[in-house]
């Protein structure tokens, strides 16, 4: 039988008119009629807020105005369709027939992670930015074991750098290079005795990367100052998403590379390759080191512009996905 659907609400009066002309040409063209509320998902409101009723007869989509002689022409397209695909016997068609007559435990699965997706995303981001502030915590505590395997369980993940890091519970919150210029903060090299550490090729980067810190200068968060910045305006970004609706548009792509690409990329490499030593490179990039607030600013940028880039995109698929489950739901509760 030809499935038709129809999105509505309630106290919907075109809707509940577009039913009724549905239903008094049951006997011309038989179809089993199945209702999708589109308040059920933020997704469908957004999409159909102001078109409802929307009816999808096959694969054709029919909206307002809808009159009698549109739902006679699109019933009887998608019943001379359908009539003919099953003449062919496609395997592949009748294969799409059953998938869609049968609601499996995947389906569930994958429906509940469509509509849930944000809290995982949320929640992996929260304990994946959390889990390095809680290594200083322990180390606070005396708890050195679970705070060294929070360590080493990031240490492939960051260059842990204890001069690019923050510190907790100590005299500053970071302690920066020399080299760094920031004003009225003791450097890492005064609080360590670490020498060379202008050298990137030195054993000295080594010893700042394995150091976590004591109980005067504070100990080390496992993540360094830019990824932190970044996990937590992700995180941020995550929550606003959240509590607005997931209603922000993708953020376009050139605001992305302007605003979240190009700082950080100026900052990061204008660094990284000012410190090769190489001859020729240092007349044209001068040696720096940036400081804490430079990573900070610009590694949030990069964290809640990308976030903003891509998030919107997901709910724009998990949406669709939402809809097709929907859809099919309804279609087992009609059929039973």
């Amino acid at each position: 039988m030809l499935n038709v659907t129809l999105y509505t609400r309630k106290d919907c009066t075109l809707c509940d008119e577009a039913k009724a002309e549905l239903n008094a040409m049951q006997t011309e063209y038989p179809h089993r009629l199945i209702e999708v509320d589109i308040s059920s998902d933020t997704a469908l409101t957004a999409k159909y807020d102001i078109e409802i009723p929307v009816i999808e007869i096959g694969p054709y989509t029919l909206k307002a105005p809808i009159t009698r002689q549109k739902l006679q022409m699109y019933l009887g397209a998608a019943a001379d369709r359908k009539n003919q695909l099953e003449k062919l016997n496609d395997p592949k068609y009748q294969a799409r027939v059953l998938k869609g007559q049968k609601v499996s435990t995947g389906d569930r699965i994958s429906f509940w992670i469509a509509r849930h997706y944000l809290l995982i995303l949320n929640l992996f981001i929260f304990f994946y930015i959390g889990l390095p502030f809680l290594a200083p915590v322990f180390m606070k505590a005396g708890m050195e074991i679970p705070a060294r395997a929070i360590y080493t369980i990031y240490k492939p993940l960051c260059h842990q750098f204890g001069f690019r890091s923050f510190f907790l519970f100590g005299e500053q919150p970071f302690y920066p290079l020399a080299e760094a210029n920031v004003a009225g903060v003791k450097t890492f090299e005064q609080v360590t005795n670490i020498p060379n550490l202008d050298d990137p090729y030195s054993i000295s980067r080594f010893q700042a990367r394995e150091y976590i810190g004591d109980n005067t200068v504070g100990y080390k968060v496992a993540l360094c100052e830019r990824d932190t910045a970044i996990y937590l305006a992700i995180l941020l970004f995550g929550i606003v998403f959240a509590l607005t609706g997931r209603r922000f548009k993708t953020l376009h792509w050139m605001l992305w590379l302007l605003i979240g690409i190009t700082p950080i990329g100026l900052d990061g490499f204008s660094q990284l390759f000012s410190q090769f030593n190489w001859q020729w490179l240092m007349s044209i990039v001068p040696y720096r080191e940036s400081t804490p607030y430079l990573r900070v600013l610009t590694g949030a940028l990069f964290g809640f512009m990308t976030a903003w880039f891509a998030y919107p995109n997901i709910e724009e698929s998990m949406g669709e996905t939402r809809q097709y489950y929907l859809k099919k739901f309804a279609i087992q509760k009609v059929s039973k």
